[in-house]
């Protein structure tokens, strides 16, 4: 049984382990959310330290999806934006573990994550993505709208620049 929860940035700490996972095997993998090959899991511990400061602040609302307590899918909406852009959030780091995949876990953190954005009083969200991956594929299927590509923005984790696609989504 799978269950998706809103992390606090004493669970986030908590949680590093099965994040830093996450983010390795995606890496590991292939996906451009930032991060180059190659990446273990203990390389990933910075970063979510960050983001659990961030969820502990409230600048960022963390989602995790887990299975028989192991998660094994996340996302996040960074909420705190600019004086003229409280409306806004944006979506990031989308990451289902390998093992997991194929089960509608990405289309349920989506889900999950929009409505918690929306309470937070975000009208808007936006993100962006590789150009070309499994992941840009993902979501016009869940209403969102394609904005454009921008050439050369990233690089794949195995190196050689990636185009992205920008993406914006108006929530209820």
């Amino acid at each position: 049984m799978t269950t998706l929860r809103l992390l606090t940035g004493a669970e986030a700490r908590a949680a590093i382990p099965g994040l830093c996972e996450v983010l390795a095997d995606s890496v590991t993998g292939g996906a451009s959310v930032g991060f180059m090959q190659p990446y273990a899991a203990a390389d990933a511990e910075p970063y979510w330290q960050g983001v659990a400061e961030q969820a502990e602040a409230g600048a960022t609302l963390l989602m995790v999806a887990e299975t028989d307590g192991e998660i094994v899918g996340t996302v996040q909406v960074g909420v705190a934006q600019m004086p003229n852009q409280p409306h806004r959030g944006d979506l990031k780091k989308l990451l289902v573990h390998s093992k997991a995949r194929g089960q509608g876990l990405g289309r349920q953190l989506m889900m999950a994550i929009e409505q918690e954005a929306a309470k937070a009083g975000k009208t808007l969200l936006v993100l962006d993505t590789a150009t070309g991956s499994p992941a840009e594929s993902i979501y016009p299927r869940l209403g969102w709208t394609r904005v454009g590509v921008i050439p050369d923005y990233a690089m794949w984790p195995e190196g050689g620049y990636c185009p992205t696609t920008i993406f914006y989504k108006r929530l209820a």
